[in-house]
């Protein structure tokens, strides 16, 4: 059994990942700002551990003995400005690895992701070799870009640093699905070039099966893409994703020069182009594979849904 910390432990993914340390019967700290996060961590049955992410004084002491840092906070709002994207997920994510090597951690798990690649183009069939593109037009792609370097360049014999990097984390209380709905019955969602381009996806056990693989035989300064291994067309997953949510309201169309204009950056990349992920070096080094199907999981989210009846 480890000693485990986790920054962001108190989000969708977190969550997860704490339950599954629980479960396997390791200690667990978390990283908490509020009393609302505390007190979801309290029940989940870990240690909530107070402290301001971008400054490690407050909370590294927190993170002595442990065995693993796993940093999953960051900003998470695609449209915030540049200012919140730096200071959150790039001067967070380096406070967690001054915290880690303070701490003397010997081993730092980051949760990445496939959007700090994006710098307009689609992403076809792409593998771990593409470049981070921290020149991205995109605030959030390029923090979360900045933020990965940030944790491969700390890779020492003293502090071995993975990077793991799921794709369009679904699954019951999804925030990212949650915030889609709200905005689709709010008549501010539409399908960008009719939204019938091939996106991978990710459940979220099957991403925190990724992490924990990650901690347990990723190689040192690599960074690992996974996903459910079942592409989906984006408008077809979304379409039964607002069903089981109950959204009966028409969503229109938009055409790609409308869409230029009309939607911001961030979101007409991550809606409106292809994002197609090789998880070959997933699956040859860290033995990975989804622990959910793609079926299971869209049961999953059936059963955690009360949709009114009429």
């Amino acid at each position: 059994m480890a000693q485990v910390f986790v920054t962001g432990g108190s989000g969708f993914i977190g969550q997860v990942l704490v339950r599954r340390l629980l479960d396997e019967g390791h200690s667990v700290r978390a990283l908490v700002r509020s009393e609302t996060s505390a007190a979801k961590i309290s029940a989940l049955g870990a240690e909530p551990v107070r402290g301001e992410l971008t400054d490690p004084t407050t909370w590294r002491d927190g993170v002595a003995g442990s065995d693993v840092l796993f940093h999953l906070a960051a900003e998470t709002d695609i449209t915030a400005g540049r200012e919140r994207h730096e200071l959150v997920s790039v001067r967070g994510t380096r406070a967690a690895v001054d915290a880690a090597r303070h701490a003397r951690v010997p081993r730092f798990v980051h949760c990445g992701s496939e959007a700090a690649l994006l710098a307009g183009a689609p992403l076809v069939d792409v593998d771990e070799t593409a470049p981070l593109r921290p020149d991205s037009e995109a605030a959030y792609s390029a923090a979360k870009a900045a933020a990965e370097k940030i944790v491969l360049d700390a890779n020492t014999p003293e502090l071995a640093t993975v990077s793991i990097r799921p794709r369009f984390v679904w699954g019951p209380g999804s925030l990212l699905v949650e915030g889609l709905v709200a905005a689709a019955l709010a008549g501010q969602f539409a399908w960008i070039g009719g939204g019938r381009h091939t996106t991978d996806i990710t459940y979220v056990e099957n991403a925190v099966e990724g992490l924990m693989l990650g901690w347990r035989s990723g190689r040192p300064g690599q960074v690992y893409f996974v996903t459910d291994r079942h592409p989906v067309v984006l408008r077809e997953f979304l379409e039964t994703q607002f069903e089981i949510h109950g959204v009966d309201t028409p969503i229109p169309e938009l055409d790609a020069e409308t869409a230029a204009r009309e939607v911001p950056v961030p979101a007409r990349w991550f809606l409106g182009q292809q994002c197609t992920l090789r998880t070959d070096k997933a699956v040859a080094e860290l033995g990975y594979g989804p622990l959910v199907s793609h079926a299971a999981g869209l049961d999953a989210v059936r059963n955690s849904v009360a949709v009114p009846r009429t």
